[in-house]
């Protein structure tokens, strides 16, 4: 029963009566599995970049970036870090005081190597009167633990990942977000040598973030003569989903409504207010020292060099469509290029008339694209690449999770355990049309992709409605094109003992 205090609440928050039923009753009939047709692969639907094509591909992108565009990096930064310090947490639980388990021991071992432990010291030595070297000769493992997660130290359980110390370096040692500016240096720089990045942040930690770029801004862009404009923006309430209990209705909270964080699919409501030509998103957590940032440079270029080039081509055939002069040959010509290019299928383009013909071709190209870096499996988890049907019949690439695979299904689920290649997040966006205008992102989002969560509140199960993914549902209805990245491009930092691994350091 919804009261008038409710709806109150809702329209607060943005979301219309209409949107708070659809909701529910997307708890009530779930979300309906993707159809997929075959893993994508090197052989069929992701892209292999020749050594003797590279040149071609960053050349591309050099002159687009001398164009007078505007280029943007797009960085998700709101994520908690507390899942990195998931069995750090749990040591502190445990009813033994010494490192056991082989995560304690890496941990531990390791502590020197932590760009942060100069710091941690100087929390053990003002909260404990000891440093950790004489906390580790007398056994207070657990002091040191609580020294680096709790706010009486450095709080890194309660902070976002992209305002932890990571990686090393002679004067200081660098964040994320500080990485990430140099990112947008060495490749998305503007021919003003301007550097446009926006981090998408949870309000909590929005001033911090903030403080952080106002101390570092400015002898960056001394050193490096380049001027940044930084911008912020946090998932909207409107994007918040209700939760709901196993009966699903609405859990209440103090006697409001519950909701909860739509997840990243939320973040193409931030992604579509952006007004850029050309958009790089990768997570906060995916990056190097500067010594190791040679390759992961090379091929975000390399990329976008892929993009730019297949807009201008996408381009070229939506002037010839609109001219009007076209010949039924240039019709087929452009058929070819989706489906050898963009590897869009439909069996029955062959039925059409050129008058439908020409509708279908231009429904195809007139819309938002994106170019996505594919890394070959090597038991990293993350969405795979696949080929799948979407609604209109056609057969177009997708990233899709396990989640959305119906594993009961032996034919998907043996496609699935197929998949030669996973996702890392490395995505390049266009995502304005021909004309010059901006698309409206939330015009291709298939929202029948969502998926429903379980979560727990006080103690009882609850639950939770996620958004269809940023980089899944949210861009189902994009052109699509995958090309294959070596693995040292992906460096997400998923647990604390990740920054001790080889490319970290």
């Amino acid at each position: 029963m919804i009261t008038d205090s409710d709806k109150l609440f809702l329209e607060e928050k943005g979301i219309s009566p209409e949107e708070f039923q659809k909701q529910i009753d997307d708890f009530k009939s779930g979300f309906p599995f993707l159809e997929i047709s075959a893993p994508a692969s090197v052989e069929k639907g992701i892209k292999v970049i020749p050594p003797d094509r590279e040149e071609e591909y960053l050349d591309a992108w050099d002159a687009y970036k001398a164009s007078g565009r505007t280029i943007m990096k797009f960085v998700p930064a709101s994520g908690a870090a507390s899942r990195m310090f998931k069995d750090l947490f749990e040591f502190l639980d445990a009813p033994y005081n010494a490192p056991e388990t082989e995560f304690e021991k890496t941990f531990f071992g390791g502590l020197e190597k932590f760009a942060f432990y100069e710091e941690l010291n100087a929390a053990c030595l003002r909260n404990e009167g000891m440093n950790i070297k004489e906390l580790i000769a007398e056994g207070s493992y657990k002091a040191i633990v609580k020294n680096l997660l709790m706010p009486r130290g450095l709080n890194y359980g309660n902070l976002p990942k992209g305002l932890l110390k990571f990686h090393r370096y002679s004067d200081s040692p660098r964040t994320p977000v500080e990485e990430h500016l140099q990112e947008g240096y060495l490749y998305a720089m503007n021919e003003k040598r301007e550097v446009n990045i926006h981090f998408t942040v949870s309000p909590e930690h929005r001033s911090l973030f903030e403080e952080l770029i106002k101390s570092k801004k400015e002898k960056k862009e001394e050193d490096l003569s380049v001027s940044y404009n930084i911008s912020f923006s946090e998932q909207k309430p409107g994007t918040d989903t209700v939760a709901v209990g196993a009966d699903n209705e609405p859990v209440r909270d103090n006697g409001k409504l519950m909701f909860r964080p739509g997840g990243h699919g939320a973040l193409i409501e931030n992604l579509n207010d952006l007004d850029a030509d050309i958009i790089f998103i990768k997570n906060v957590d995916n990056t190097v020292p500067d010594k190791n940032k040679e390759i992961e440079t090379k091929y975000k270029k390399i990329l976008a060099g892929v993009l730019v080039k297949t807009q201008e081509k996408i381009f070229e055939y939506l002037r010839l469509i609109d001219s009007g002069k076209y010949t039924h040959d240039e019709l087929l010509e452009i058929l070819y290029f989706l489906q050898e290019k963009l590897n869009i299928k439909n069996p029955d383009t062959k039925l059409l008339e050129d008058a439908e013909l020409v509708l279908y071709l231009k429904r195809k190209l007139d819309r938002p694209c994106r170019v996505c870096g594919m890394v070959k499996n090597v038991g990293e988890p993350g969405g795979g690449p696949f080929l799948a049907v979407n609604s209109d019949k056609t057969i177009s690439p997708q990233i899709l999770e396990s989640s959305q695979i119906d594993m009961s299904d032996a034919s998907k689920k043996s496609m699935f355990e197929r998949g030669t290649h996973f996702n890392p997040v490395d995505i390049v966006c266009s995502v304005k049309d021909y004309r010059g205008y901006h698309f409206n992102l939330k015009n291709y989002v298939d929202y029948n992709t969502g998926f429903i969560s379980i979560k727990s509140k006080n103690g009882k199960e609850i639950k939770a409605l996620e958004l269809p993914g940023l980089w899944n549902g949210a861009m189902s209805d994009w052109s699509t094109i995958f090309v294959e990245v070596p693995i040292e491009t992906f460096n997400p930092v998923k647990t604390v003992n990740d920054l001790l691994r080889g490319r970290h350091l």
